[in-house]
């Protein structure tokens, strides 16, 4: 876990009616580095920073799974 970078943190789309039990990431700093920022919208301090490879195959097994 690092600080929080700068940029935008966005909401998952699964995030429905303000829901709090969520992930967020910034896309925007995932564009500039390769690496994504994600964190727990409760906790809006430290994040879990993984590859931009490793975060495709995140997306890509929920997408499945949902």
């Amino acid at each position: 876990m690092s600080s929080t970078p700068d940029g935008h943190w966005v909401k998952s789309s699964y995030s429905a009616n303000g829901g709090n039990n969520c992930v967020e990431w910034a896309p925007s700093v995932a564009l500039a580095t390769g690496t994504v920022p994600v964190r727990d919208s409760k906790a809006v301090g430290p994040h879990l920073a993984v590859s931009s490879a490793a975060w495709q195959v995140f997306v890509n097994g929920v997408g499945r799974e949902g």
